[in-house]
Order: C-alpha cells, then structure tokens, then sequence
C-alpha cells in the first residue's frame, strides 16, 4: 500500500469550523488578518488570499456587506472592488513574476460558486507551463511554494499596490 502524507493538512481537520458566512467571519474578525490571510483592508471590500489556491497566491476580492448578487452592490462597492482587483493583478505580475493572471466570479452553485452566498471575485497568477499531466489524470494539484511564505511576500508588499 501506498502512502503519501500531508501533514500540512493536519490543522485544517483539527481547526475550529467557522460557523456561517466564512467571508462575513474573516470580515468581523480584523484581529486575526494573519491568521486568515487577510492581504489588506478598505472601507467597502477586502483582499484575501485563497485557503485552497488553484495556484500559489490565488486571492480574492471580497466586498464587507453580506450578499449574493452583484446587483445589490452600491456602485462605489463595485468600483473599490475593481480597483482592488487591477491592484491586486498588478501585485501578483510585480512580485510574484505572474505571466498572467485569471480574474472571474463565479455567481451561483450553478456558476460554481464554491461560497455561493457571498459574492466575490478570484484573481489567480499564473505561469506557462503552470498545469500538467497530474492535474487532468491524478486529479492533483502541486504547490511549489509554501502558502504562509507567499502570503508574507505579498502582505509585506501590499502598501506598495494597495492605496
């Protein structure tokens, strides 16, 4: 029998579940930034990095009122968001060397939408030649960089993008 190990995953089965809203908790919880991944904070959203990346420094753009429709956004949510997402873009292909970089929302489980209830935006850095063969067959994803390491290089360099 083979075994492979994962004790990075040991925290996640051991944690405290968070009850509710996960974006409504990370927003009422602004002590616990670090902890949460929490790379900056406005007045109408906030930039978080993705616990479970589709690649290294995937974050999102979360707006701080609780809804599922972009409709019900006040314009200048809207526009803080996008601007949130331009900066945030600009991060990951400055200090991260992205080559590209997804932008996407997901609206709906018929979407996608993993966290259907609160809307949100993905904005993930990418590199040629970031996918292969485990990806489609193993159904695996390889990370060649340690979450905590990139958060920290882009929480450091946040004020630099986030104005």
């Amino acid at each position: 029998m083979d075994r492979m190990y994962a004790p990075w995953r040991f925290e996640y089965v051991t944690e405290d579940k968070i009850e509710g809203c996960v974006f409504c908790h990370i927003y009422e919880n602004p002590k616990d930034d670090e902890k949460l991944g929490v790379i900056f904070r406005d007045k109408n959203c906030y930039v978080v990095m993705n616990k479970y990346p589709y690649s290294p420094g995937h974050m999102m753009v979360i707006p701080n009122i609780h809804t599922d429709k972009i409709e019900e956004l006040k314009d200048d949510v809207w526009l803080e968001m996008s601007l949130r997402v331009k900066q945030a873009t600009k991060m990951l292909k400055e200090v991260l060397n992205a080559e590209g970089v997804n932008i996407g929302m997901n609206l709906s489980k018929a979407a996608g939408a993993g966290i259907a209830e609160h809307v949100h935006y993905h904005v993930l850095p990418r590199w040629l030649g970031d996918t292969n063969f485990i990806t489609a067959i193993g159904d695996t994803r390889i990370y060649p960089v340690d979450f905590d390491k990139i958060y920290k290089k882009l929480k450091e360099n946040s004020t630099k993008y986030f104005k």
